[in-house]
């Protein structure tokens, strides 16, 4: 008999007409043949009220107490579940994460699952009950309550479909499904019938709000299928699995991160280690960096340009500006941190645009045509993403939605009838066995691997205007150049560095471009790197274990290696070195990550 995992979100249970909505939904489950199991969230703005009553007794309540404070609101909802499941003539029985047997770390009120016992879940389930289980709770290794944090109860639900084993995990919320960009900012968004967890990923760490980037990582971790879909209607929705809807659409999805405040240090030595010393405070204090972008240097100078949340621009400034105390003293000229809280990141994502030429130039030229000027760019494998500022953020997702002709149903894309209920890998037991051993939720990497076939291209005092990027990526398009990455950092309110990378046999046809470019007055100066090596690290839950920037700058450091660019997304960190220490890097970054090898 097949088994589906049913998660019901605040607004999905906030009152009790709502609580027996879903609990008739589960029932027909139960009835077309399925084995059901709900995870429930606290009602409506049950938890807002708890932090509220925390917060009339002292401003600073112990983690652990919280804990113990916020997890009563799922005990609330999952036993009322029970009730209307009983109220409507079949068996149900509610449990707490603890009853369960989900096993955390103690980092309370952010804790992370360790391991997850299903013995009590499939006995119940054998004995025909509907099993109603808390979201966002578990218990340590004390039996201390912990609860998991922001999108703790999607992550307790697709964390519970991978170790049982389930066909499906669906995810109930107040939204049809995934949309090509946010329905409430751009009414032409389009729901798309699936979408890759990769893609996913990338949209839900751009604020999608969909769901939470943990649960994705547990999904592509473990292969569950995860369905999107409306608690208040019986539309199918949107899968979330291996695949893309349409593999070969070069962008199936934009948004925006609004409330973004960057930060840039122009003029750090150009030598290895400096990296770390930018960063590895920051980790400490767990500020959270996003878009991160270096050019390569020039006159053994370098710039380095980051984003972090608008709410953590003093912290992050105070972190910059202790790392470079030391570092200033015998720096002529000096090294200046720039900043702005008035930013907003807006990114186009799609697995298309890995194997296709041309996706950046066609996304900037739409920007450039609305007089949009780019202030960092940041390109990955499957991303492309660009900063600019925060009253020029709703008009960027609206031009780049309709340059990539979101709004259409794309040529040759899955429809619903198309899509199989299960979609799971032949190894999924293995896996959930082999990590349960070690975590579930610990930082998966799957290799660490080196791309010496590519060159760099390096301008400087590219104009710092509208349209500029978009003309120089249109002649590199033109001239039919693969681009791979680019970083543009900020430089001067005037001025830009820009970086491309391109495969190493069309260096010389690039160049010639970057050198038009400057003839054209688009740039003061080009560099061309032709031996250049890049090394990723790529796996699951890079952005959400903040370790993972400290091993890699660490190993790099150590090993006297100097970066020379990077860029970073959901699911890989990128570093360009000198092509001499391709060889070298690659074994100091296997050897650093190889305790995380899964």
């Amino acid at each position: 008999m097949s088994l589906v995992v049913q998660k019901f979100g605040g607004t999905s249970v906030a009152d009790c007409e709502k609580i027996l909505a879903a609990a008739r939904k589960a029932i027909r489950a139960q009835q077309d043949g399925h084995r059901v199991v709900m995870v429930v969230s606290a009602m409506g703005k049950n938890t807002d009220m708890l932090v509220d009553l925390a917060g009339q007794i002292t401003e600073t309540p112990p983690a652990r107490e919280m804990d113990m404070l916020l997890s009563t609101g799922e005990q609330v909802s999952v036993a009322l579940m029970a009730m209307a499941i009983h109220s409507l003539g079949y068996k149900a029985i509610s449990l707490t994460g603890g009853q369960i047997g989900i096993r955390t770390d103690s980092s309370h009120t952010k804790a992370r699952i360790r391991s997850i016992s299903t013995q009590r879940v499939l006995n119940l389930l054998d004995q025909g009950y509907i099993v109603i289980a808390a979201g966002f709770q578990g218990i340590d290794e004390d039996f201390n309550i912990t609860t998991l944090g922001r999108g703790g109860s999607d992550t307790t639900a697709v964390a519970l479909a991978a170790v049982l084993q389930a066909d499906q995990c669906e995810i109930y919320t107040d939204v049809d499904g995934v949309y090509t960009t946010d329905p409430r900012v751009l009414p032409e968004a389009r729901l798309c019938a699936q979408v890759s967890y990769e893609e996913m990923l990338e949209l839900a760490s751009l604020g999608a709000g969909v769901m939470h980037s943990r649960s994705i990582e547990f999904g592509k971790k473990f292969g569950v299928p995860i369905r999107v879909r409306s608690s208040f209607s019986d539309y199918p929705g949107s899968l979330i699995a291996a695949n893309s809807e349409a593999p070969n659409l070069p962008v199936s999805g934009c948004a925006m991160t609004k409330d973004e405040a960057r930060i840039t240090v122009i003029g750090v030595p150009d030598v290895p280690g400096v990296s770390r010393r930018l960063f590895q405070p920051l980790a400490e204090r767990k500020i959270t960096i996003d878009m991160v972008v270096q050019n390569v240097g020039m006159d053994g100078r370098a710039n380095v340009s980051f984003t972090v949340p608008r709410k953590e621009l003093k912290a992050a400034l105070k972190s910059v500006h202790e790392s470079i105390a030391d570092l200033a003293q015998d720096t002529h000229p000096p090294i200046e941190v720039h900043s702005d809280d008035q930013v907003s990141k807006v990114s186009a994502v799609g697995l298309g645009m890995a194997t296709q030429v041309g996706v950046a130039n066609r996304m900037f030229q739409a920007l450039a045509d609305a007089e949009i000027n780019l202030q960092m760019i940041t390109t990955s494998e499957i991303k492309i993403s660009v900063l600019v500022s925060r009253e020029q953020a709703l008009p960027a997702v609206r031009v780049v939605h309709q340059a990539f002709e979101l709004a259409q149903v794309p040529p040759g894309a899955v429809t619903e009838a198309q899509i199989p209920v299960a979609q799971k890998p032949v190894d999924a037991v293995d896996v959930v066995a082999r990590l349960q051993s070690v975590g579930m939720e610990d930082l998966m990497i799957h290799e660490v691997t080196l791309d010496d076939s590519q060159a760099a291209i390096a301008l400087t005092g590219v104009p710092n205007s509208p349209g500029v990027a978009a003309a120089i990526f249109q002649q590199l398009a033109r001239a039919d150049v693969f681009v791979d990455m680019i970083v543009q950092s900020y430089f001067t309110d005037e001025n830009a560095n820009l970086t491309w990378t391109v495969p190493r046999s069309q260096w010389e046809k690039a160049f010639a471009v970057a050198q038009q470019v400057v003839d054209l007055g688009l740039a003061n100066h080009v560099q061309p790197y032709p031996t250049i090596a890049k090394l990723c690290v790529s796996g699951i839950g890079l952005r959400s274990h903040t370790l993972v920037g400290s091993l890699l700058f660490e190993a790099l450091a150590e090993a006297n290696i100097n970066i020379r660019m990077m860029n970073t997304s959901e699911m890989r960190f990128n570093v360009v070195v000198d092509g001499r220490d391709g060889e070298r890097g690659l074994r100091c970054l296997r050897e650093a990550f190889g305790h995380y090898v899964r």
